[in-house]
């Protein structure tokens, strides 16, 4: 939860330099209340990153 919101104040800073689409915006926003209402669904983000790698 800690990195979503570090990444999340992150773009809040320079989000005039991140051009958006209504719909981005709006595919955004449901995916960010999916995660308030089940934060533990998921996997972290060095095990997404781990199989990433594998897959290069």
């Amino acid at each position: 939860m800690l990195l979503v919101n570090d990444l999340w104040d992150d773009l809040a800073e320079v989000q005039e330099e991140i051009p958006l689409t209504n719909e981005q915006r709006t595919l955004l926003d449901e995916r960010y209340r999916a995660f308030l209402e089940n934060p533990e669904e998921g996997e972290p983000w060095e095990v997404v990153q781990e199989r990433i790698r594998k897959m290069l």
